[in-house]
Order: structure tokens, then sequence, then C-alpha cells
């Protein structure tokens, strides 16, 4: 079966809401992104009908935020989110509403947090409604807030890093009194971690991770966001040595931490585990990487052969290779250029011998069985074994010089 294309499914169901006498239109990012010329991931609908009317005529839709006017339809393989026009009451808390009514569609808008976020667009015709010129700012590439920026930003905090990855991700500038607010509120006061930590994955997998973490430091969010204020003095080598496309977003962590000349020890990894609710495998591969490279820059040139073959083989080694060779490009070409010598001859082979080799030779099994299973391996990485014969035959030499035999 032909999937369901998204924009068409979101269509029919705008087109529902107004055959029943209501305003349907499509709302914020994704008018944004069909401006921008890109696909919209997911497409939210906003209406003048409340959620007891959207329930009534979509009977399967579910409630995730009633009392914010938010219903959820599941149609076509989508969910879309449909959400009543409303006005905002005041924020206490720095990331809430106190109270909230249902209005117009002007005063959706006027609560929304850009000027490019804040348009509308009727599916069925085609029309635009745009109350705050957020295609003009798209077409001159600016970030600005709707009305107030200090208001805006102090209402949800959470905006302050949506304007960095908004301006990064679409190229924007910030508009300048949109920048001063950024610059006078920047503590994230009332975001929680798990927010902060969403925010800054999204924006270091991104190709334009570079310019986020510049516009961060530049509005000095980098204490707020890692907890340490420590900008990068020499630029950002690591950051612009990895390949641009999207990827995970511990390796931008880890190489923004790189830059900063931030200590990789365990200390250090905790605190930002803490800090941005990093999972225990995110944890893991940002101690690995940080580790890693520091290896290969203090030891790559006098390890043996084995030894490289064994960090070549790692998970994470592309990685390394991208941020070492992006703080010292020599250097990296020469790592690149013996990861070709190591190619050619098989950098992670199967072991000749396992356990059960060396249980089937004779040997009872015990603590020596690592030892000798490691150090038989690493005479087959540097070349000096070639074939299971001469791996067993060097086992055995081994296990007998431990036993006192040799």
């Amino acid at each position: 079966m032909k999937p369901v294309d998204p924009r068409d499914n979101a269509s029919d169901v705008a087109r529902h809401l107004q055959e029943n006498g209501h305003v349907a239109y499509f709302a914020g990012g994704c008018v944004r992104d069909r401006l921008l010329g890109l696909a919209p991931v997911d497409y939210d609908i906003a209406t003048d009908a409340t959620p007891d009317r959207v329930k009534a005529l979509f009977p399967h839709a579910i409630s995730v935020g009633e009392s914010f006017g938010v219903m959820l339809v599941r149609r076509g393989g989508h969910t879309l989110e449909i959400a009543t026009f409303r006005s905002d009451g005041l924020y206490r808390d720095g990331r809430h509403p106190e109270t909230i009514r249902f209005g117009t569609e002007i005063e959706d808008a006027a609560r929304r947090d850009f000027t490019v976020n804040a348009m509308f667009e009727d599916p069925v015709s085609g029309l635009l409604i745009d109350h705050f010129n957020g295609r003009a700012d798209l077409d001159d590439r600016v970030l600005r807030a709707v009305g107030d920026p200090a208001e805006r930003l102090s209402e949800d905090r959470l905006r302050v890093l949506r304007a960095i990855r908004f301006a990064a991700r679409f190229e924007l500038e910030i508009e300048a009194t949109t920048a001063a607010a950024l610059r006078s509120d920047h503590t994230l006061e009332g975001v929680s971690r798990e927010r902060v930590g969403g925010e800054l994955r999204r924006m270091l997998s991104d190709s334009t991770r570079v310019r986020a973490v510049e516009l961060l430091e530049s509005f000095a969010l980098d204490l707020a966001v890692l907890g340490t204020a420590r900008p990068s003095g020499g630029g950002h080598p690591a950051l612009k040595g990895l390949a641009p496309e999207n990827r995970e977003p511990i390796d931008g962590l880890a190489a923004w931490m790189l830059d900063r000349e931030d200590p990789a020890d365990r200390t250090s990894i905790r605190a930002l585990r803490d800090g941005l609710l990093l999972s225990n495998r995110e944890e893991r591969r940002l101690e690995s990487v940080l580790t890693l490279v520091r290896e290969v820059e203090d030891g790559w040139e006098r390890a043996s052969m084995a030894q490289r073959k064994r960090s070549a083989a790692r998970e994470e080694f592309t990685t390394v290779v991208e941020l070492v060779r992006g703080r010292d490009a020599g250097f990296g070409a020469g790592v690149m250029s013996d990861l070709l010598e190591l190619e050619a001859t098989g950098i992670a082979p199967d072991p000749f011998l396992s356990g059960e080799d060396l249980i089937g030779a004779g040997l009872s099994p015990g603590p020596d069985f690592k030892q000798i299973l490691d150090v038989t391996y690493d005479a087959q990485l540097e070349g000096d074994l070639e074939t299971r014969a001469e791996a067993l035959a060097f086992a055995l030499k081994i296990a007998r010089r431990a036993q006192g035999d040799g």
C-alpha cells in the first residue's frame, strides 16, 4: 500500500474541520519549512474548534493538553496535533502560562515565539495568513520575536535556546532588540535539564552545529547549558573537523569539549551527564571518544601495528580521526595514511583462536586464558601469525612459559 502523504493527510483533517463550519489552518513550523523549500516533518493544525468540538468530529481524538486546547488525531499513519486558537495568561514560572482562554487567530499568532513561527496557511485555499510579517523576515533571513522580545523570552525561557537553534539551522540573523533580550536573559531559569539537553542535542546533531555553538558562546549561554563558562579561544577546529552531515549529538559535544579544552576526566563527564541527562550509552560514547582522541594524539606515532589496529577497530574511531584532523591537519593526514595501510592487511580480522581451541589443545580454563588469547591476537594483527596452526603453536608456547616449563 502506498504511504499517505503527510501534507495530504493533514489537509484532509483541516478540510473536515472547515466543512463543519470551523477555521482550520496549518500552523508554525510546517508553514515556515514549506516557505524555505524544506519538507515539513510534522503538520500542526490551529483551529477555532474547541477540544470538545474536535472530539465530536474526530471521535478517536486523544486529549494531551485539553486545558491548553490541544488534541491529537491519529489518521493515515500520522499523528496530528490540533490546537484551539488561544491567548495565554501570565507566565510566572518561566515556562507555562497560569491560565489560557480560547481566542482568535491573531491572538494565537501573538502568543507565539518568533515571527517566522507565527504564520498560518489555509491548506485548502493555499492562502498565507501572516499577522506579524514572518514571510518578510524569512525572506530577509531575520529571526525576530513576536511583539516585545523581553516579554516573549521571559514567558518561556526555553525560547532562548530555540532562538539559537533556529538562527543556526536556518541561517538567520537575530534582530537587534531580540538579541538584546537574549543577552539580558541567559539564565534559562525554570527550564528543565531535560529540555536543555534536548535542545542541545538538536543543535549538535545538525550540520549547522558550529554556528549554533558560536551563538551559544556569544550570548554567554555556555554556562547555563554546560555548567562552565570557557569560550573557545582558538576557534572551533574540532567541531569544524566533523563531517557536516547530521550525526550523533555526542560527537558534537565531544568536539565542543575539546575546543574549550574542558577536562575529560570522570568528574567532568559525570557533571555533563547530570546536567544534560545523558543516557548511559551517550555517557560511554562521550568518554570513549575523548579518551581515544587523547590516546591517538599522544601515542599513535609510537604505537605498534596491533595497538593501532585495536584502536582503529573501535566504533568511534572514524569520529576520532575527524576530530584529530580538525585539531591538527598534518597529524590527522598522517593517521589517515597509516589507516589505509592497516586496512590493506585487515583491521579487525576474526581471531584464529578462541577459548574452546585452547581447551581442545589440553589447557585448563583459568585466569591466564584472556592474556594468552590477547597476546596471540596481537601477534596475528602484527602479521606474525598467518594460520590457525601457527596461532595455536604460539599460544601453547605462551602457556608453557606461564607454567614455568619454557
